[in-house]
């Protein structure tokens, strides 16, 4: 049993240690394959990052030798359509919800065509409060899930909610 464990651990030291030469070796041309690609660097080191976890997964039933760069640009190729996909997707769905947030704005504005004081100082608010505010008054989340959907403590929802309901207190104009 315990040679049997040797050799497993011997294998498995191998494996990475070919896997780390093909990657040493692969890296900036896989990089420079998605850099010339995408608009942005995040996405190109996504796509890479993608593309070498691929590799991982099936490195002992990829290509060898001359064949593995091309198949790995394959992989990169797959990786950038998936994320083009999923890119298109979510602009769609935020175009429908923006749709449906103005339809919503309209509805409740005072004069047709004219969007609340509510909604106008709503969208005055940066992109964290607004998404705070958001969780709180559509999901209505309580501090405890605001806590857990946003990655912190209770205290620091606290503090950013009270925070967040003065700049929206603030950018409503005064009651006349």
């Amino acid at each position: 049993a315990e040679h049997r464990r040797r050799l497993m651990d011997q294998a498995r030291a191998q494996r990475r240690e070919r896997f780390e030469a093909v990657y040493h070796e692969l890296y900036e041309p896989v990089c420079g394959y998605a850099l010339r690609r995408v608009r942005r660097p995040e996405d190109a080191a996504e796509v890479v990052a993608d593309t070498f976890a691929t590799l991982w997964r099936r490195f002992d039933a990829c290509p060898q030798d001359a064949e593995l760069r091309p198949w790995l640009y394959g992989v990169a190729r797959r990786v950038l359509a998936n994320q083009r996909r999923s890119d298109r997707r979510r602009s769609a769905l935020s175009e429908r919800l923006f749709a449906n947030f103005d339809e919503t704005a309209l509805q409740t504005s005072s004069a047709p065509g004219e969007t609340s004081a509510v909604a106008r100082a709503f969208a005055t608010l940066n992109e964290s409060d607004r998404e705070l505010l958001s969780l709180v008054a559509w999901e209505e989340l309580t501090r405890d899930e605001l806590a857990v959907a946003l990655g912190t403590s209770r205290a620091v929802v606290r503090l950013r909610l009270h925070r967040a309901r003065k700049r929206l207190r603030d950018a409503l104009p005064a009651s006349q």
